[in-house]
């Protein structure tokens, strides 16, 4: 599919991953509407921060996806989307379950029968490797069986089998791409590598972490971006659900060690208990399996293995010590 003949609708478009992908398309030359989250100080989230050239290309939808109305109006004329929008926070899942399951299910159910209706010809839904729960074995291939851990991964299980079943049931041209844990600027310093470096960045050495033991697959947000342009696409991606990873499994407690030396910080870990997950629900390993993303779409990691994290992270601390955007983050408060 050749996106530039397309009208493009990124849903969460004023979030971090949205936010990338949408001034992505828009330095490709792609005609895009962004789905905003309405609220009284007409604040886009980080679209505010794109240049005006961009800016002045984009067209922005305010509104909510939990409500039907507005999603079918934001589809006027879209042959495309890529649906992003949703509540990631797992803490914050643990005691407004609700919430997760009316915006991320009821959510996608209104995006997916509104496109049902419009006609759409490729719907990439955002999936998570959340779902996967603790690896059962790795790397984590696509048929790894999912685990509702907490209610946040449950609502994406959730919203995953609805966007499937629109595929299954009225061949709703839907493909489900995967990422595992995506970093880089303007990412929420509820996530780790964000909350390590603004602490760091305004001057504390005594740095509050939950678990350092689990492992992860980080992902850099530019190849994320790359990923869903790879499977919005790829015909063969259609009916499919494809993992965006770099293959690179390491550590919390050595990403927080990397992130330090880059840092040039001494640094001395404390254990905040309001950052632990109930035992049960914490994930303690994550690896991603990429060979069907590069089978169907082509795609694979820039960042990959120990060298791309690090110059992944490189970037990352980079875009946070600026002042500008450091301003933007509350490092003495945890915000789940």
């Amino acid at each position: 599919m050749n996106l530039s003949e397309k009208f493009i609708l990124v849903t969460g478009a004023d979030g971090f991953i949205g936010s990338h992908l949408t001034e992505t398309l828009l330095k490709q030359g792609y005609k895009v509407r962004a789905f905003v989250l309405y609220n009284s100080f007409n604040s886009w989230g980080w679209l505010d921060t794109l240049e005006p050239e961009l800016k002045s290309r984009l067209e922005v939808f305010s509104g909510d996806i939990r409500d039907p109305n507005g999603v079918r109006k934001a589809l006027e004329g879209i042959q495309v989307i890529f649906h992003l929008a949703a509540l990631i926070a797992i803490p914050y899942s643990y005691h407004s379950p609700d919430t997760y399951v009316d915006t991320n299910i009821k959510g996608t159910l209104n995006l997916l029968q509104a496109a049902r209706d419009a006609g759409v010809e490729k719907f990439v839904h955002t999936s998570t490797s959340e779902v996967y729960g603790t690896a059962r074995f790795v790397p984590i291939t696509e048929e790894h069986p999912l685990q509702g851990q907490s209610p946040y991964s449950a609502s994406k299980i959730g919203a995953d089998q609805m966007a499937m079943s629109f595929y299954s049931s009225f061949g709703t041209p839907v493909s489900i791409i995967r990422p595992f844990n995506t970093y880089g600027p303007r990412q929420s310093a509820r996530a780790i590598i964000p909350t390590v470096i603004t602490q760091i960045a305004s001057g504390k050495r005594e740095i509050k972490l939950g678990a350092l033991h689990p492992t992860r697959d980080f992902n850099y947000v530019a190849d994320t971006v790359r990923g869903f342009i790879a499977v919005a696409e790829s015909e063969q991606s259609v009916g499919e659900v494809i993992n965006i990873g770099s293959n690179y499994e390491v550590s919390m407690g050595d990403t927080v060690s990397l992130i330090a030396r880059i840092m040039e910080a001494d640094i001395e870990i404390v254990t905040d208990e309001a950052r632990l997950r109930p035992e049960k629900s914490e994930v303690e390993r994550l690896w991603a399996d990429n060979a069907k993303a590069e089978r169907l779409t082509g795609w694979k990691p820039q960042y990959g293995g120990l060298e791309g994290l690090e110059r992944g992270l490189r970037e990352t601390v980079a875009w946070f010590s600026k002042r500008e955007n450091l301003a933007s983050y509350k490092a003495d408060f945890y915000n789940i």
